[in-house]
This record gives C-alpha cells, structure tokens and sequence, in this order.
C-alpha cells in the first residue's frame, strides 16, 4: 500500500513540475507582452496582494485632517517680501460673509434673486443718458420669504448690452454690506442698452465655498501609476497630504520647491511612478442644507427682475457736457475702467491697444511669420493652439503620439518659419493622463527660454488651482513672475502675453469645484501680481461676461476668434500712419 502511495505522489509530483514548466515558459515567451499592457491595468498579482493588505491601505480616497494651515505652508518658506505681499492680496480680496449664526441658516433666509430688484437711478439731468455718461443700477436683495437682506455678500454680475447692435460691456459691482448693491456701468455706444444682473451665489453659499478652499483641497484627488515590469500599483496623490498616515513620495519640485506628494506604492520604489491623472471628485463634502443653496434655476446664475424698466436708450455724447453722475448711496463718482467691450460681436479694446481683424488665414501667416509661440498652462491656452491650427492650414501639427487632450503639442510652418508649441503646466493638473515624463513646471520651461523679439509666451494658469487655498495659488504666480523677470531682463525683445481666466456654466457639482467665485478670486490675484511688468493681457473674464452667448469653460468660437484678434494684435499692433509733411 505504501509503495502504491508513493508512486502515485510521484506520478502527481510529475504533472505539478510540467504544468508549473509550462507557466514558465509561457510567462517567458509574452513576457514583452505583458510588459507592454496598459499603464492602467493592475495585473492580477497585486490585485490579490491589494485585496490580503485591504484592512491596512486606504483603498479609495484618503481621509484628510481638516486643518486649513496645512496646505499652504508646504513648501519653501517665502520671505519676509513675499509674505508682505500674499497679506495684501488676501486683504485685497477678502470677500464680506454672513452673520455667524449657532445653527445652519433655513433656505428661506438665504438670497433669493426671484424676489430681489433692481432699479436704474436717474442722472441730475433727469433720464437722459449719452456716451461717456455712467449708469448707476441700485439692487436690493430679498429672501425667499420677501424680507430685506441686512448684509452682503452675495456674488452678482452685471452686464449692459443691446441685441440690436450685438454690444456688450461688463460692469463694477459694489457690495455696500447692507443688502443693497451698486452695477456701474460707462456707456460706449449711440441707441438701445439693456441691464442684466444675475446672482450667481448667495452670501451663504459664498461662505460654504471658502470653507471648502480652506478646509477641504482634498475635494479633488489625483493619483499616479508604478510599475516595475508586469508589477503595477496606482496610488493617491495630492499636493496636500497628510504626512502622518502613510509613507509619502517627495516629488517637490528642487528648483522652485513646488510640493507634490504621492502614497508610497507597498511593493514598488518612488522612482517607478510613470504617470500623472486625475483621480477624481470627492462626494457627499456638503450637508443636505448647505446643498440646497446650490440649486441650478433656483439660485445659481439666476437674473434678477427690475422694478422698472431694464432699458435706456442712450445720446450722442454732448461736447459741453456737464457732470451727470449720481448715485444716493456712494456720492464720490468712481471712475470706470473697463478693458473693453463689443460691438457689432467685435471686442473694442480701451487699453489704448487697436483692435485688428485676422479674418484671412493668409494675415495671420504674416503676423507670426518668423516667430516662435510657446503656449504653458491649463486647456484653456490649449484652445488657442487648437483654434490656431485648424483656422491657419499652412500650420502642420507634428506628431508626437501625445494623448489626446494633454500634450504636449507642435504645429509647424517650415515655409514661413513659424513654430508654435504647447505645454501643459505642472501639477495639481486634472487631465486624464499625464506621463511623469512630461510633468514641468511653468517657471522651469521659462528658464530654459532663450527668448527675443521673434519669441511669443502665453500663459493661462488658473482653472486647476480652484480647489486649493489662495496661497497657493500666490506662490506659483510667484515662481513663474519671477521667471518671468529673469527672461525679460535677458531677452528684453520677448513678449509675455496672459489669458485670464472666463466665467463657465455652473451647476451644484461644477460650483463646489470650480465655482466662478473661485474664478474671480483667483483671477484678481492673476491682476495684481503682474501689475506694473511688462507683460499684457488678454482679459477673458471680461469677454465672456459682456458677450451674449452662455458661458463656458471653454469659451464659444465667437468669443474665443475675438481672444485670438487681441492677441495678435499685440504681437502685431497696428502701424501708426507717419505724418506727411
């Protein structure tokens, strides 16, 4: 029986050694195969290995110490300069909150744009308006139950425009902290002008979404993908994390100090990261009441009525005219200094720059005939490049084998030498895929420029820095500014063009992430810290709240040829005539 036994061991000991040679062989025969899957698939060994460790590694989002000194610290410390003048910008920006109260505010307290006014004030001359004159618009906000608002703080947008002659102008709102408010407006054209105001978040909701800045810049994850041969692993990443929760992968940025950090994948080194993406969007970070002030038709971006009439027709200016401002609750005239407006869908600059019109092909090929353009930021920069492209055939994209919607990109016109190039900056980034490769910060792509008459830089840097504290946000202008600088003093002949940020489409999802609020913040800060360089901009905040189609992240055809028209405009301003004697 034993002998029995034993030569039937042997028998099932042969077949173990066959099938596990067979594994062997066939492993080693597409092991080029499996080395090659997918950067997204986790192979299976690590999936059983990530199921038995479960109870030990977050296997989702990490949970995040709700303390809002923590993310803007991180870093290299600025100095003393430097943090004189992050108090000032967020002095400059500090925004008017509701009254503290012991429980969360019912929703029929809050702002309600259905029962709020407005009311157009008359001039001293009665109501007769010309262009050069300014309209002052009295608005007074009302809860759902009618009452007056006792403080402001609400977040309203003003525009004038007139269908007829497809003109448009954005204008000043003044919060008096009281429930009323003031739209001003300069009046820029000959006939009919229509006032619009529209809240796009109540006072309380505001309040919900400074907490989520400072508290919450976890709302939105990232993560990254290691892989050593057929072993991978993808874990969190953020600028933000929590150094005493899990072993992190430093991946701050040695020559700015720019801090990113990655969860230390259980089985592979730092060094094996590959990629950069977007994880995803946290849920459930407001409460049932906080999420009733985010309501699309109800009080996001809704209009507000008039008492009366919405419309003036406006005069010719007069050539002797007198002082027809008024206003019954800011006597001191405030003078309106818009960066432009439209008419006849056409933006009219009042920089001082003049508009030109870059509707051939052919003219475009002349302006950027001989120059090199490097586009760095987010996709809203990217649309430049992409409306670049297909209007202009003799730029001829080469291929990279980029992903799609990342980059990097290159279009080139080797006949009339032009190059045009484009980088994405570096993180916190929420495109798909990014590979780690390709990952560099703006400021480090600037040092590396040579620059000089014939280099064009644009730069859009704002839509992907919603979610963080402002802080933030200021140390990274800080680091490109100051590129910036070094390029110019180096190559004084380049020119540094900017694209501010642009209002969107908001819904309660969008408005906790990337609220225009946050937009508007970010881009007061965006204004302030390039004042007074030499560096223009192209004002798309403005361009998107004076025109009359929706808004959008990325902006419409229409909106986005008049960007373009600017900006050529000032790489090829228009000739002055000479004087003939």
């Amino acid at each position: 029986m034993e002998v029995t036994m034993c030569r039937n061991l042997s028998k099932y000991a042969l077949i173990f050694l066959f099938l596990a040679l067979s594994g062997l062989i066939f492993l080693l025969r597409n092991i080029h195969t499996v080395e090659n899957w997918n950067c997204h698939t986790i192979s299976a060994l690590y999936q059983l290995q990530s199921r038995i460790q479960s109870r030990f590694i977050p296997v989702g989002v990490p949970t995040f110490s709700h303390n809002h000194t923590f993310c803007p610290h991180l870093g290299q410390r600025p100095s003393p300069e430097d943090e004189l003048e992050e108090r000032y910008l967020l002095d400059s920006i500090a925004w008017p909150m509701p009254p503290s109260h012991s429980s969360p505010i019912a929703l029929h307290q809050t702002s309600d744009p259905v029962h709020s006014l407005f009311a157009i004030l008359p001039t001293k001359a009665g109501r007769e308006w010309h262009v050069g004159d300014q309209l002052e618009v009295l608005v007074q906000m009302h809860d759902f139950q009618g009452h007056p608002k006792h403080y402001g703080g609400d977040f309203l947008l003003a525009r004038l425009h007139s269908p007829e002659h497809k003109a448009g102008v954005a204008g000043m709102v003044l919060d008096h902290k009281n429930g009323f408010y003031s739209a001003l407006f300069p009046l820029l054209w000959v006939g009919s002008a229509q006032v619009e105001i529209t809240m796009v978040h109540s006072s309380e909701a505001v309040a919900v979404l400074r907490r989520l800045r400072e508290e919450r810049p976890d709302r939105v994850f990232f993560k990254s993908l290691f892989r050593l041969g057929f072993l991978s692993e993808t874990t969190v990443c953020n600028m933000c994390l929590p150094p005493n929760q899990q072993p992190l992968c430093n991946y701050t940025d040695l020559h700015t100090g720019e801090p990113w950090y990655c969860y230390k994948p259980k089985m592979l080194s730092c060094d094996n990261r590959i990629n950069h993406a977007k994880g995803g969007y946290l849920k459930h970070i407001i409460t049932n009441k906080e999420a009733l002030l985010f309501q699309s038709g109800v009080n996001i971006k809704v209009h507000i009525h008039a008492s009366g009439t919405d419309r003036i027709d406006v005069l010719p200016s007069k050539t002797d005219k007198i002082d027809v401002e008024s206003s019954s609750i800011k006597p001191e005239p405030i003078k309106l200094a818009p960066s432009g407006y439209y008419y006849k869908d056409s933006w009219r600059p009042l920089g001082g720059v003049t508009m030109r019109q870059f509707n051939e092909s052919s003219a475009i090929i002349q302006c950027l005939k001989n120059k090199v353009i490097y586009m760095y930021g987010d996709s809203t920069i990217r649309q430049w490049f992409e409306y670049l492209v297909a209007f202009v055939p003799e730029l001829k994209e080469f291929n990279l084998h980029s992903p799609k919607n990342v980059g990097p990109y290159m279009a080139v016109d080797s006949t009339h030498n032009i190059l045009l190039k484009y980088r994405c900056h570096g993180p916190p980034i929420r495109f798909s895929t990014v590979m780690s490769s390709e990952m560099r910060y703006i400021s480090n792509e600037l040092d590396g420029l040579s620059g000089g008459p014939n280099t064009v830089v644009l730069l859009s840097i704002w839509a992907h820095f919603s979610t963080f504290p402002v802080e933030v946000y200021i140390r990274r202008l800080r680091h490109i500014r100051r590129s910036l600088v070094q390029l110019m003093d180096r190559a004084p002949g380049t020119l540094v063009v900017i694209r501010s940020a642009n209002l969107q489409a908001l819904d309660q999802e969008v408005s906790l992430f990337n609220s225009d609020w946050y937009s508007l913040q970010l881009n007061r800060v965006l204004r302030a810290m390039f004042k007074g360089l030499n560096v223009l901009q192209v004002d798309a905040w403005q361009m998107s709240i004076a025109h009359h189609l929706p808004h959008a992240l990325h902006p419409p055809p229409a909106i986005v040829k008049n960007m373009i028209d600017m900006l050529l405009s000032y790489i090829c301003p228009e000739k002055k005539k000479s004087r003939q004697k």
